[in-house]
C-alpha cells in the first residue's frame, strides 16, 4: 500500500466491511454509504489496490455518471497506486479504453460501447467481447441506479452478467435512498447496506472529529412559493418551477439577503432553477460588484471548464449553477450556499448541501452557511437527518425540524440546544396512556472534551449466554481514570475483520511490538503498554466514547 494517504478510521472500516460482507457468505449486492466529503474515492482506490495485491488476475469496472467523478476517482487511484493498470472509457474525457484490467467509465459511454461491439461482433468468444470478463463492478453515486430494468446501468450489468454470471456489484453513495423507492435496498438491484455512516450519530461524530464541516441552515425572509407548481415524476415540474422562481422581485429580494447575511463569506455557490434563472441570478449578483459567473448546459464545455478553474483558483467569488454541480464537484473552501432550487427529492437536497461539508483549514473555514430560499430544509429535513422517502404505500410525515427563535437556524425537532447559538429549547410535556418505546431524547451536536489520565486499568471482558457459553470472543476492557470520572473502551484483538485490525492498531500505538494473538496473552503483557497523558472523549452519548489518546 502507498504511504501517500493514511486512511481515516471510517475509510478503513468501509473497505473492510466489503470483504467482511462476502467472507460471511452473503451473496447480494452491497452498498457503502458515506456522507459527501468523507472520501469515497479513497475507499474505492484502496479497495481496488487490495483486491489486486491479493488476487492479481482480477478485472474490475468502476462506473459513474459524470466525467468529473470519473476523473477524481481515477486521479485518486493513481495517487495511491501509481502503477495501477487503469484505463478510462469516457467521451467527456476523450478516452475509449476497453481492455485494461481496471476500467473507470461513464455509464453514457460504456453502454453505447457495448451495443456497438455486439453489433459488430467478429466471432470472438464472449469473454473477449466489448469490455470482456469482469469480476467486480463498482458503481459510484449508486442511488442513480433505479429499479427500472431498461436503464443504461441495468443494460450494462445484464451484459456483463452474460459473460460472468458470478459478477459482484458494489455500490457507493452519500444518499442510499430514492424517491418512489425508499431505501435503495427496498427492491431494485442492491440488497444490503454493508456500511453506513450517514445516520445522525455518525454524521455528528465526523463533525466532532473534524472530518466534516458543520452546516448552518437559516430561514430566509424571501421564500419561493411553489403552491401552483405541478409534479412530474415525483418532483416539481421543471418548466413551472422555473417560472415560479425566475421572477424579478424574488431574485432581487433573495440577492439582497445574500449580500446582507453572507458579506463575510469568501466562496459562494448558488443553486438556481433552470438556465434563464441561472443567468438572471448571476447578473443581479454581478450588479453588486461581486465576481460571480453562471455555469450551465447551454454554455460550451470549454467555457464552463474555464469558469470552474477560475473559481477553484480563487479568481471568482462565486458560481451560479442549476443541477450541474449537485454531484461530482469538490471545492472545500465553499462556505456559503444559497438555494433557489426547490425540490421534493431528499437525495438532491442532501447532495447540494454536501458541497459545503468539506473542511478547508487552509482558508480558515469554520462552517458553511446555507440560505434556504427554497424552503428545502423545512420540507426535507436537516443535512444530518433528512426525511428519507418511504416505500410506496408506507406513508410519509413531516420533516423533523424546528427553528431557533434566537438566531433562526434550523435544528432537529428533538434538539435540546441550538447547534448555532447555544439557545436552550423548551419542551411541552405530553402524557400518554401507555408506555413509550422511543428514547426520550435524541443526541444533539457532539460535545467533545479532553481529560487528563491519572490511571489506566485493564480487565478481561466476556459476553456469555444464559448457559455460560461465550457469544463473542473475549475482549480487554480498558478503564481510564480521569479525576472523579472514568471512561471505558473495549479492545477486540480476537475479533475478525476490521474490529480485530483496529484493536491491533490500538496495541501498536502503545507498544513497539505487534499485538499477541489472544486476549489472554495480551492481558499478561499490559504492564508493558505506555499510558496516555490524556484522552479525547465524546461525552454527550449514552456511553461516552474514547475518540483518541495523546502521550
Amino acid at each position: 500500500m502507498s504511504n501517500i494517504y493514511v486512511p481515516r478510521w471510517y475509510q478503513e472500516e468501509a473497505e473492510y466491511s466489503i470483504f467482511d460482507y462476502f467472507q460471511k457468505g452473503q451473496t447480494g449486492n452491497p452498498v457503502v454509504a458515506m456522507p459527501t466529503g468523507t472520501g469515497k474515492s479513497v475507499v474505492i482506490a484502496n479497495f481496488i489496490e487490495r483486491i489486486f495485491k491479493s488476487w492479481p488476475n482480477q478485472r474490475i469496472m468502476m462506473l459513474t455518471h459524470v466525467k468529473e467523478l470519473i476523473e477524481q476517482n481515477a486521479e485518486k487511484l493513481i495517487s495511491i497506486w501509481p502503477t495501477a493498470p487503469l484505463g478510462i472509457c469516457s467521451a467527456g474525457l476523450k478516452s475509449r479504453d476497453t481492455i485494461m484490467p481496471i476500467i473507470f467509465g461513464g455509464v453514457q459511454s460504456v453502454a453505447p460501447a457495448i451495443k456497438k461491439a455486439l453489433l459488430t461482433n467478429d466471432g470472438r468468444p464472449s469473454h473477449m467481447q466489448h469490455f470482456g470478463f469482469r469480476d467486480l463492478l463498482l458503481i459510484d453515486e449508486c442511488h442513480l441506479l433505479g429499479p427500472a430494468e431498461d436503464s443504461q446501468y441495468a443494460y450494462i450489468i445484464n451484459e456483463l452478467l452474460k459473460i460472468n454470471p458470478r459478477l459482484k456489484v458494489i455500490g457507493f453513495t452519500a444518499t442510499p435512498y430514492r424517491m418512489k423507492q425508499g431505501m435503495i435496498t427496498d427492491g431494485g438491484f442492491f440488497t444490503d447496506l454493508c456500511y453506513d455512516i450517514t445516520d445522525v450519530e455518525s454524521f455528528d461524530r465526523l463533525i466532532a472529529e473534524g472530518f466534516l464541516s458543520p452546516l448552518i441552515a437559516r430561514r430566509t425572509k424571501t421564500e419561493i412559493d411553489v403552491s401552483s407548481v405541478g409534479l412530474t415524476g415525483g418532483d416539481f415540474n421543471a418548466k413551472q418551477l422555473e417560472a415560479a422562481v425566475d421572477q424579478d422581485d424574488i431574485v432581487a429580494s433573495a440577492v439582497r439577503e445574500m449580500m446582507d447575511i453572507a458579506h463575510d463569506r469568501s466562496t459562494w455557490l448558488i443553486f438556481a432553477t433552470g438556465i434563464n434563472n441561472t443567468e438572471h441570478v448571476a447578473n443581479v449578483i454581478q450588479s453588486y460588484g461581486l465576481d460571480v459567473l453562471p455555469v450551465h448546459s447551454k454554455l460550451p464545455d470549454k467555457v464552463n471548464t474555464e469558469r470552474l478553474r477560475a473559481y477553484k483558483a480563487g479568481e471568482l467569488h462565486g458560481i451560479v449553477s442549476g443541477q450541474k454541480l449537485t454531484t461530482g464537484f469538490d471545492h472545500p473552501p465553499i462556505d456559503y450556499i444559497a438555494d433557489l432550487n426547490p425540490t421534493l427529492s431528499p437525495g438532491k437536497h442532501v447532495q447540494k448541501l454536501g458541497r459545503g461539508t468539506r473542511p478547508s483549514p487552509s482558508t480558515g473555514k469554520l462552517n458553511c452557511l446555507y440560505s434556504d430560499f427554497a424552503a428545502n430544509v423545512r420540507r426535507l429535513g436537516p443535512i444530518n437527518d433528512p426525511r428519507i422517502p418511504r416505500r410506496p404505500g408506507k406513508g410519509g410525515g413531516e420533516s423533523p425540524v424546528r427553528e431557533c427563535e434566537i438566531c433562526g437556524v434550523y435544528n432537529h425537532a428533538s434538539a435540546r440546544i441550538c447547534i448555532n447559538c447555544g439557545n436552550e429549547f423548551s419542551f411541552k410535556t405530553k402524557i400518554f396512556s401507555t408506555a413509550g418505546t422511543l428514547e426520550p431524547l435524541r443526541s444533539d451536536a457532539p460535545i467533545v472534551e479532553y481529560f487528563e489520565v491519572q490511571k489506566v486499568l485493564y480487565n478481561l471482558h466476556e459476553k456469555r449466554d444464559s448457559n455460560g457459553v461465550l457469544t463473542k470472543p473475549p475482549m480487554i476492557k480498558v478503564s481510564y481514570f480521569c479525576g472523579f470520572q472514568m471512561f471505558n473502551e473495549f479492545v477486540t484483538i480476537e475479533h475478525p475483520g476490521y474490529a480485530g485490525k483496529r484493536a491491533r492498531d490500538w496495541w501498536k500505538q502503545r507498544h513497539n511490538e505487534e499485538a499477541p494473538p489472544t486476549t489472554a496473552q495480551a492481558l499478561q503483557r499490559v504492564s508493558e503498554l505506555r499510558s496516555p497523558a490524556r484522552v479525547r472523549v465524546w461525552i454527550n452519548k449514552k456511553y461516552p466514547e474514547i475518540l483518541s489518546a495523546e502521550w
